[in-house]
């Protein structure tokens, strides 16, 4: 029985016909896990490992070079508020000391209803509007406490899901397979143009 559900098992079919090697498909197939359970479950990593023939020494070692994956269970919101320079300057610090109460859980840690994970983050890339804060890698771009409380409260209610999905719902658009199924055809393609630019190249020699 498969680790993924009906929906997300399809999606695992189709990533896995995008790569001529398999296990190409880690990340994306970690993200997979990650939108399914909220975090990379030990399950989930081994179900990763086995879909691309590696081990789960490999996938975790993988996993846990990026910040975008979390190896721990955390709350339906990740918040990110950045307190690098640009961001500090305009009162990064003091938003991330307000958001600890507004959300009711110290930086790094989760509040007791399982809402909101609270992360310092580096720089994310949005300086114009600063201090900036992303919740679950979406820029929410509410730069004063009164904002950030709304956009809490909002969340708190159920609203605002359209632009803000639980977290691991990483992308909406999704790719469209066929390379794997296609790979013999686009090595002989490759394997002509070879032969034939080498054969110009023994003209020319000549």
């Amino acid at each position: 029985m498969s680790y993924f559900d009906d929906n997300r098992r399809a999606r695992v079919d189709e990533l896995l016909t995008l790569y001529p090697r398999v296990r190409s498909a880690m990340l994306p197939l970690l993200h997979l896990v990650q939108e399914q359970d909220g975090y990379l479950t030990d399950e989930g990593m081994g179900e990763v490992a086995r879909l691309t023939n590696t081990t789960i020494a490999e996938v975790r070692g993988t996993a846990s070079f990026y910040d975008m994956f979390h190896l721990e269970p955390v709350g339906r919101y990740v918040v990110g508020i950045c307190t690098n320079i640009a961001c500090m300057l305009v009162g990064g610090d003091e938003l991330l000391e307000h958001a600890t109460r507004t959300l009711g859980c110290p930086v790094g840690g989760t509040s007791e209803d399982g809402l909101f994970t609270l992360e310092e983050t580096e720089c994310l890339a949005d300086c114009d509007i600063a201090p900036v804060v992303q919740i679950n890698h979406r820029y929410v771009r509410t730069t004063t406490p009164d904002t950030f409380d709304q956009v809490a409260e909002d969340l708190r209610a159920g609203r605002r899901g359209e632009e803000i999905p639980p977290h691991g719902t990483l992308i909406r658009v999704r790719r469209s397979g066929g390379l794997r199924a296609d790979h013999d055809e686009i090595i002989a393609e490759r394997a002509t143009a070879k032969s034939a630019r080498e054969a110009r190249s023994s003209q020319e020699s000549k």
